[in-house]
């Protein structure tokens, strides 16, 4: 008889993998070329998630590298959620190539905002976990708790890069 070993707080989660359209210039790369970093970026449907998607292609993202754009969602069984959030990563997807040249792999994952994108870090073992905050006040973030902060103090496999937000009436970064 075998025993399964069972970690008591490790949690199980839901996720759909999106496929992106497919882009000539990426799919011709030689494999030397694609020995860059892997990038996770956490996104939503938000302006500060824009803003710090953008801050990462322009600040953090160099030519070789693979961002891993990851979209937390209540259910991935919802299609109308899943649906829109393909189209925000195809967006993304497409303006990362068009702006850095970078390669995209998306995710959209169920569960917990902070839980999911640690354990995406986890997995992927990325050069670095990059997300937007909402720029709430202390305040604000002790009482209602902060996806940013939970992934700062409890992502253990990357740094973990906080973009503040852009402040009302700030022009786009790209």
């Amino acid at each position: 008889m075998s025993l399964e070993v069972v970690k008591e707080d490790e949690e199980v989660y839901s996720w759909r993998e999106v496929k992106l359209a497919s882009i000539p210039e990426l799919e011709r790369e030689t494999v030397e070329r694609r020995r860059g970093r892997d990038i996770v970026i956490a996104v939503d449907h938000g302006p500060n998630s824009k803003h710090a998607f953008d801050w990462a292609l322009i600040h953090f993202c160099r030519l070789a590298d693979t961002i891993h754009l990851i979209h937390v969602v209540s259910s991935v069984n919802n299609e109308i959620v899943y649906d829109a959030s393909q189209v925000l990563m195809q967006k993304l997807a497409i303006e990362a190539f068009e702006v850095a040249m970078v390669r995209t792999i998306a995710r959209i994952v169920e569960g917990d905002p902070g839980k999911v994108i640690c354990k995406e870090a986890e997995r992927v073992k990325p050069a670095a976990v990059i997300l937007g905050t909402r720029g709430r006040g202390f305040i604000q973030s002790v009482l209602q708790g902060s996806v940013s902060e939970y992934c700062m103090h409890n992502c253990k496999s990357a740094p973990v890069v906080i973009v503040p937000g852009k402040e009302a009436g700030d022009e786009s970064l790209i």
